[in-house]
């Protein structure tokens, strides 16, 4: 499907704006989500990784879906999809003001939530690439801050709402605010398709494939009409013969109009269900070449050994970098810090210095001379020895100089499309991006709980933070180790091999006078 040149500006910038409150108002309470799970853990009693796997999921569940939220937005358009989720993120954030204990909340803020952020997610990138083409990247970093900026009025705004309403009346508010995400929807006017209506498009891409979409040798029509034909005789000679008991097979030829009417009948509805079975053969194996395509690329990438390298690195970083966001508030209670002395909330200093750590991050990728793989493993070794650090933090002023850095460099995500392209090239970036999103969400719905874990089991944060800053650690010197020696190498591609000539000789005529 073709659609009209993006026009890089005009109507483009009220869909950037649009999907900048969009993000704005469906991410801020779930990435803000370490306010709410303090109160959870004194409303409900249970332990705290139990308790962070309802952060994790809200997180966790939307990466983990991105190849379905992908579909429903091909499939329905950004603006149905974005109006849908709206009402998801909506219900589900009142829902869980009524949640009975935490296993409701895993459904209700985990499940219902997560899944409608991703699909939320995924239709404003979708809608702003359609739009835009030259400004690609200012539109796409314009929309991120989206999410960031959440996080940081969502901390203290989710804190205010709770010490006036109690946990349910907040819960009930947020949910009210991202009701204002179906008017953001509204404003998302697809770009119609360059010379034809949708319909017609869809219809005229399908036509030519559906009779002849492989090269291998296939039963034709003619075949399968036999194949019936003869099915069909067998059943009228078992009912003509138990019908009267003659087995003279002279009985069975047609005698009179009205048997010839009925026979012509008979083959043109054997003929249309021969159509209809050849057709669904063709799209059987059409969707199974296409699985079958989809596995070997696969292979292929993995066989990359920087991508693979990658994939472990993004699933770590993940692991170890994602739990500060949802546990500094309790670490900063751990260590015994008292809220007065919090002059704003650490999540919100992680949410603003998200942002500024995109934006720097992203405009140094830009620059020819900086190797944007290098610079996001230096990210996170960087993040590795902040996550070491925190367990000796005790007092609110080096918290929150933790929470800048850590939150600074969590803008890696900024560049990291960078270095999926530069690992594979554009062609695969979406098929790339696709399994790396998946292990990013798994790793997202892992890190909490396992830190959560290890103070249930130890009573303290330390070796769990140790844990994180490891896990990090690891992942960026295996990345490194990979690309060092054949970074430049790994992605230079290959020269096409010149086409194949073949000289003929034409045969002369004159040996045959």
């Amino acid at each position: 499907m073709e659609f009209k040149k993006p026009p890089d500006g005009g109507w483009g910038w009220v869909i950037v704006l649009a999907s900048l409150f969009t993000q704005f108002l469906c991410y801020g309470s779930p990435l803000a989500v370490g306010v709410l799970y303090i109160e959870w853990l004194d409303a409900f009693g249970e332990g705290k990784g139990k308790t962070a796997w309802v952060g994790s999921l809200a997180s966790g569940v939307g990466l983990l879906a991105s190849p379905v939220c992908s579909l429903c937005v091909s499939s329905f358009g950004a603006r149905a999809v974005t109006i849908f989720s709206g009402f998801m993120v909506a219900g589900g954030l009142m829902l869980s003001s009524f949640a009975p204990n935490i296993y409701f909340l895993f459904f209700s803020y985990g499940i219902v939530v997560g899944l409608g952020c991703g699909l939320l997610y995924t239709a404003t990138v979708t809608i702003t690439c359609q739009y835009f083409d030259s400004r690609r990247g200012l539109a796409l970093g314009l929309i991120s801050t989206g999410s960031s900026i959440g996080l940081f009025i969502y901390a203290a705004l989710q804190r205010l709402l709770i010490e006036f309403y109690g946990l349910d009346g907040c819960l009930l508010i947020v949910g009210a605010l991202a009701l204002n995400t179906l008017a953001c929807g509204s404003l998302m006017r697809p770009l119609q398709s360059s010379d034809c209506t949708l319909p017609e498009k869809i219809a005229l891409e399908n036509v030519p494939g559906r009779y002849s979409i492989y090269n291998e040798k296939e039963k034709n029509l003619e075949e399968n009409i036999n194949i019936l034909e003869k099915t069909y005789r067998g059943e009228e000679i078992c009912k003509s013969t138990l019908a009267s008991g003659d087995w003279k097979p002279e009985s069975l030829l047609p005698k009179n109009p009205t048997t010839m009417a009925h026979t012509k009948e008979t083959e043109t509805y054997k003929k249309k269900v021969a159509e209809r079975t050849y057709f669904c053969k063709q799209l059987a194996k059409r969707k199974w070449q296409l699985y079958k395509n989809y596995c070997e690329e696969t292979v292929a990438l993995f066989k990359n050994k920087v991508f693979s390298a990658l994939f472990i690195a993004i699933f770590l970083f993940d692991i170890g970098g994602f739990p500060p966001s949802l546990l500094m508030e309790d670490v900063a209670r751990s260590s015994n810090v008292k809220e007065e002395e919090f002059p704003m909330p650490l999540i919100s200093i992680i949410g603003i210095m998200t942002a500024v750590g995109k934006l720097i991050l992203g405009i140094l990728a830009d620059f020819k001379w900086i190797n944007t793989l290098y610079l996001y493993v230096a990210t996170l070794i960087i993040m590795s020895l902040a996550l070491c650090a925190i367990p000796f933090a005790k007092s609110y002023v080096t918290l929150a100089l933790l929470s800048g850095i850590l939150g600074f460099l969590t803008g890696n995500w900024s560049i990291f499309p960078y270095v999926t392209t530069k690992t594979v090239g554009i062609e695969k970036l979406a098929h790339a991006y696709g399994i790396l999103m998946f292990f990013a969400g798994l790793g997202n719905s892992l890190g909490p709980p396992i830190v959560g874990w290890f103070y249930d089991w130890t009573h303290t944060y330390d070796i769990a933070f140790y844990f994180s800053g490891f896990c990090v650690l690891l992942g960026g010197f295996i990345l490194l180790l990979a690309a060092l020696p054949s970074w430049d190498t790994c992605n230079k591609q290959l020269p096409k091999p010149a086409p194949a000539t073949f000289l003929y000789k034409v045969a002369s005529n004159s040996s045959n006078v």
